[in-house]
């Protein structure tokens, strides 16, 4: 007799999101307003004197940005603080020729990975559209991509000019976010750009883990945003919040490029480490 076919089981990740409730209590709706109110001033002020900089900066120096990351810097730790996450950071930032590759689990990771290093994001086409957010991401430098494999060689001499250029790009390979307590296969599409007009012999890549740890009592994936959770609810949730949890980055060993014969196996090595880095701190 045929066993029927067994329907293939969901990733753990995938489903059972933790319920995303709006805030309730008069006294979460006051904290809610005040923190949501703060980051605004913070970030339409901090965009405003940005775009005054890069009118001086760009004209001096060109592709180069020595001033704006800065700021940049500052917003996004500010921003955490308003929040009230604790912000702890190990290992150094590398000051090489590269890029910088994360593990992708809440638009968190945004603030997180600004904060405490020179980075420009690799995005997708998409968030260059969004109001406000997509005005933020251009003038802070962000690249933006079209998955479309006709498109490849020019990103790729987009990807290269920037490097050569002294950015430290940050992209998150994973190609899509989790609920921050584990690390998917990394795609190796992107780490092809590395591979070219000889570009593989001078720059490193920078493993970087991002860890959240939720408040005391509630869900280990509090932080988390993914799959279908809609941003306006989850941003409300984290500003509500009367008890906050913290924020760990941890930066690996740079990996030199030139080590490794092929994408897969640089990407495979890159996973090793952000995988190895999540899953210490949270066993902790």
């Amino acid at each position: 007799m045929t066993q029927p076919k067994r329907a293939p089981q969901t990733p753990l990740w995938m489903g059972g999101e933790p319920p995303v409730e709006p805030p309730k209590s008069a006294a979460d709706k006051l904290r809610l307003g005040l923190r949501g109110l703060a980051i605004g001033l913070l970030l339409s002020g901090g965009l405003v004197v940005l775009l005054l900089l890069r009118l001086i900066e760009r004209p001096i120096h060109g592709a180069a940005r020595p001033w704006t990351p800065s700021l940049t810097r500052v917003v996004c730790r500010l921003t955490i603080a308003i929040i009230g996450i604790r912000y702890k950071v190990r290992g150094t930032p590398m000051h090489h020729i590269g890029a910088v590759v994360a593990n992708h689990s809440s638009w968190l990771d945004i603030f997180a990975l600004n904060a405490c290093q020179r980075v420009y994001f690799v995005s997708k086409e998409e968030v260059e559209r969004w109001p406000f957010v997509g005005w933020l991401a251009q003038a802070t430098g962000t690249v933006f991509i079209r998955r479309d494999p006709r498109q490849a060689k020019a990103q790729q001499a987009v990807f290269e000019a920037r490097i050569r250029a002294g950015h430290h790009l940050l992209f998150f390979p994973e190609g899509t976010s989790t609920d921050g307590l584990q690390v998917l296969p990394f795609k190796t599409t992107l780490f092809q750009a590395f591979y070219t007009h000889g570009l593989d012999r001078v720059m490193q890549i920078q493993p970087v883990s991002v860890i959240y740890h939720a408040p005391q009592g509630e869900d280990p994936r509090y932080y988390g945003w993914w799959r279908d959770m809609a941003f306006a609810t989850h941003l409300a949730k984290v500003l509500a919040a009367p008890r906050q949890g913290e924020i760990e980055v941890v930066f690996h060993d740079p990996l030199n490029v030139a080590d490794y014969p092929s994408r897969k196996e640089l990407a495979a090595a890159c996973e090793v480490a952000v995988r190895a880095g999540v899953d210490q701190a949270l066993s902790r």
